[in-house]
């Protein structure tokens, strides 16, 4: 094929050696290629010396020159005439070494992946007063025929910057008077010489929306962050601390003026409205749904393609890093959802990237998810697991976040997860373990911790997988922390139950401390248990109008006296009615009732109680900090346990009566003599509740009960949990 049809079909593969500056002897040869021009001519960039007019090749876009050679080094540009305007533009094609140093070092450390590749700003020094600007564009394709970089820089022609292709799969270039702001996309041709869909850049660090979904050249280096008082605050020991967690779904939290409105509050004004209120609420921690850039708002986040982009649908991504710095700024560490477990097959995104499984796994019973009819990674492919391990070290780097809640572990786990027989394939010992997504797992948390130990990373994993909390060098995966989805599904089934059947369901309830301190668990009531036909929380619950609230605030008191940290989706706290809806605001109108409001103080109030008692936190996942008082009074559906610090100093008691019966002058076994204080009373009227525990403080005497060589007497509220300090 001659070179001005390989250039127009943007097939060249090897521009570097076709296209720029040569020398041959006594001659210095010129080449180019610039659709539309119609007179080239090219100059010395440094004095501005013409060097000689380009001779255009027949009727094509290929301008050359041949003219005498030019001693020593030469930075040089085309001076271009078409049928509209005259221009300037310096030759891509003449840095070459400049573009392969962006490959030099991918494979030495994951974080070089986001260091190097994608679209990179560079400042090059040529000799000139300053540097120019440039960016190079660097991205995997190794089976790929021709890649080229189009954008609005160059009218989306793919023939205008074709790449050139390294020895290690990887295709660069870099284009002087390319800068932060502007949007690209590759054209990628298959193996056969077929046109791709055109690719967003699978390192871009900021996208746009539907329908375009092109890349955008972004600028890392610009915001200034001021947050670091929360950096030297947050680097503490996560398991002493308390971590009540807020999970917020940003596009549906709130929406602005009424809740019919089309757009979304921007990070600018969630940082406004969502930060004062998660401070007022109590929360420690705010978890948000993913934030990577994906392309069906149904997903919620959860089927992304632009790993490295915060989604743009609230703005940039110095937008979302304004976020972060005032969630730190006002105390409230921020932890994000990441999704390594699939990804959809989407034309502009990484499936079939190059025309070829690149990033998923070939073979449909690896690579493919039948829950959610995606993609599945190659987690043992190198370049696929550097690109995952970099892209969790990213969000840590560049935008501070505290925490990633990798979702969805155990499809990774198994590779016969929700596959019948003879559509998985079994590892090499003939199990389903899968080998190289454990693996890939233990690097990624090895990495995180080792990088940015202040960082936690938290599993949802909802099998008996073991050490999934554990650190590697036990044999374990080396997350710090991982949701228990057993005592969320035990504890839901239970509470919905009617109370007079509550009784023969007892063991649910009280299983989890069976297995409470294999893992470091976090106690989840997610937005995966308020939505798809499930209800919201205060729909679950059994009874009446007063017996649905005063359920809802017995289980969250129950929760929060259970060992783990905390962690309670949008909505549950203001008792929402309607099961989660993406598409619409929460229904925060329901604040004007007395019932709704009343949920909502109990919350605020055991957030602050959780904090200010170490009791409650310190010692989650160690037996030492918990024991039971009594656990077997199933005919009564009764709970009674003791909470303790670290040291044994502080102790309280939390009862819970899950029956709508109120229990008179009841016993309950306490540690040791003393004068014990009701400090939080789900029943208490200000939260809606009856009243009808009317007592403060209580004075143990020496009866033997539960176990316990000391006992108080006190008159139980329906359908409540009390927390009792022991006064010091």
């Amino acid at each position: 094929m001659l070179l001005e049809d390989q250039l127009e079909q943007a097939q060249c593969r090897d521009p570097f050696d076709v296209l720029g500056m040569k020398k041959d002897g006594d001659l210095t040869h010129f080449k180019t290629w610039i659709p539309g021009a119609l007179k080239v001519s090219v100059f010395e960039l440094v004095s501005g010396k013409t060097i000689g007019e380009l001779q255009q090749t027949g009727s094509s876009s290929l301008f050359t020159g041949s003219f005498k050679k030019i001693q020593g080094g030469l930075v040089y540009a085309y001076k271009v005439e078409n049928s509209e305007h005259e221009y300037e533009v310096i030759d891509a094609y003449q840095f070459q070494e400049q573009a392969y140093h962006a490959v030099h070092y991918v494979d030495h450390a994951p974080e070089n992946v986001y260091h190097q590749l994608g679209a990179q700003l560079l400042d090059l020094d040529v000799g000139l007063d300053g540097p120019i600007s440039v960016t190079r564009f660097a991205v995997f394709a190794p089976n790929a025929k021709a890649v080229s970089v189009i954008g609005d820089f160059n009218y989306w022609d793919g023939s205008c910057h074709p790449m050139q292709r390294t020895s290690m799969g990887y295709w660069v270039l870099i284009i002087p008077g390319v800068h932060a702001g502007h949007k690209y996309k590759y054209q990628v041709k298959d193996s056969f010489g077929n046109s791709l869909p055109h690719k967003a850049d699978p390192v871009g660090f900021s996208a746009e929306q539907y329908p375009s979904h092109a890349s955008i050249v972004y600028d890392h280096s610009r915001y200034e962050w001021n947050d670091s008082e929360w950096l030297k605050k947050n680097s503490g020991d996560k398991y002493r601390q308390a971590m009540s967690i807020y999970e917020v779904h940003l596009g549906s939290w709130k929406r602005p003026g009424d809740n019919s409105a089309s757009r979304y509050l921007s990070y600018h004004e969630l940082a406004d409205e969502l930060i004062p209120y998660v401070k007022d609420m109590g929360y420690t921690h705010l978890e948000v749904l993913p934030v990577s850039e994906f392309p069906f708002d149904g997903s919620w986040g959860y089927q992304p393609v632009g790993l490295f982009s915060p989604t743009s649908r609230f703005g940039d991504p110095d937008d979302f890093k304004y976020f972060v710095d005032q969630c730190h700024q006002n105390g409230i560490g921020v932890i994000i959802d990441w999704v390594p477990a699939h990804f959809p097959e989407d034309g502009h995104g990484l499936a079939r990237f190059d025309g070829t499984h690149v990033y998923e796994y070939e073979d449909p019973r690896k690579g493919w998810h039948p829950d959610w009819n995606s993609c599945i990674y190659d987690f043992g492919k190198e370049t696929v697991r550097q690109f995952l391990v970099a892209n969790a070290l990213f969000w840590v780097d560049k935008f501070h976040v505290d925490g990633l809640r990798v979702d969805a572990v155990a499809s990774m786990l198994y590779l016969d997860y929700s596959r019948k027989d003879g559509e998985w394939i079994p590892n090499v010992d003939g199990g389903n373990e899968n080998y190289e997504a454990i693996s890939l797992l233990q690097w990624m948390n090895q990495a995180v911790y080792e990088k940015f130990p202040h960082v936690m990373t938290i599993a949802e994993e909802s099998t008996s997988f073991p050490k999934v909390s554990r650190p590697v060098y036990e044999g374990g995966l080396g997350f710090g922390f991982k949701w228990n989805m057993g005592w969320m599904h035990d504890s839901l089934h239970y509470i919905s139950k009617d109370p007079s059947y509550r009784r023969y369901h007892h063991g649910e309830i009280t299983f989890s401390m069976v297995y409470s301190f294999n893992e470091s668990f976090v106690l989840p009531i997610s937005h995966d248990e308020v939505v798809h036909g499930k209800g919201s929380l205060l729909r679950k619950m059994p009874g009446d109008e007063w017996q649905q609230a005063a359920n809802l605030r017995c289980y969250a008191g129950f929760m929060y006296a259970h060992p783990g940290k905390k962690l309670n989706f949008m909505g549950n706290e203001i008792g929402q009615a309607a099961e989660w809806n993406h598409d619409s605001s929460l229904q925060w109108n329901l604040l004007e009732f007395d019932k709704h409001k009343g949920i909502q103080t109990l919350y605020r109030d055991l957030n602050a109680l959780y904090k200010t008692l170490p009791a409650l936190f310190e010692s989650d996942h160690e037996p030492n900090g918990f024991s039971w008082i009594d656990h077997e009074n199933a005919d009564q559906s009764m709970l009674s346990m003791l909470r303790q610090s670290n040291d044994g100093k502080q102790k309280v008691v939390i009862v819970s009566n899950f029956t709508p019966v109120p229990r008179d002058d009841f016993r309950i076994g306490v540690p040791q003599q003393g004068n014990y204080k009701i400090v939080l009373n789900s029943d208490d009227k200000k939260y809606w509740g009856s009243g009808y525990n009317e007592q403060d403080t209580l004075t143990s005497d020496d009866t033997h009960w539960n176990g316990q060589e000391q006992s108080i007497r006190i008159d139980l509220p329906p359908l409540a949990t009390l927390f009792i300090l022991l006064q010091e």
